[in-house]
């Protein structure tokens, strides 16, 4: 098999177990992947594992098993942009890759992501149903959209500042400006968003 081929097939069977491991969160058994991957010895599916191993997409733990690495979940990025203006030709070249955990977190130990429930957000593109994520920090600029305890209720605005002090700004005309009877307290700032169409 010429080395492009097979390279082309490697990247068929990493969608493969990818596939798998996101139904089953671990990763399939030799007698499992020679049915998945058409072989019919566990030498064939040794090879192909340990050219994913060579890609960085696998790794052996402590006890010789295999296990999905951090690049395993990485998802492709076309190298033209889509436009949300007028038309391009279509370019379907994908080189780089990427996981969504790298692109949206910059800080994981420090990051948490929030379920996002009602419409005061809208206006800002922050829709019901939402995950916000969210870095941990106990100060914010203004202008920021924040998660901030106000009279110990948990709330996402954006921060604003006037003559009076701090308060926080609905992105909804429907909703009102909170000002806070007593402390307010920034749980942290968005710093991504995350929504499932389907």
């Amino acid at each position: 098999m010429g080395a492009v081929k097979k390279a082309i097939n490697d990247h068929e069977h990493l969608a493969t177990l990818q596939s798998y491991y996101a139904e089953h969160r671990v990763l399939p058994s030799y007698a499992r992947l020679m049915s998945l991957l058409g072989f019919a010895s566990k030498s064939a599916v040794k090879k192909v594992l340990e050219r994913l191993e060579g890609m960085g997409m696998l790794e052996r733990t402590a006890d010789g098993d295999w296990a999905p690495s951090e690049r395993f979940f990485d998802r492709a990025i076309a190298t033209q942009p889509v436009p949300a203006g007028m038309p391009i030709s279509a370019d379907s070249d994908v080189h780089e890759q990427i996981t969504i955990d790298r692109f949206l977190i910059q800080q994981p130990t420090k990051t948490v992501l929030i379920r996002v429930k009602g419409d005061s957000m809208v206006d800002a593109g922050i829709h019901d149903g939402d995950l916000a994520v969210v870095e941990r920090k106990t100060e914010a600029t203004q202008g920021d959209i924040v998660v901030a305890v106000v009279d110990d209720q948990f709330t996402l605005k954006t921060l604003a500042r006037d003559k009076d002090g701090y308060h926080l700004l609905p992105a909804n005309p429907n909703y009102p400006v909170i000002r806070p009877n007593g402390k307010l307290e920034i749980f942290g700032v968005l710093v991504g968003l995350v929504r499932k169409y389907q």
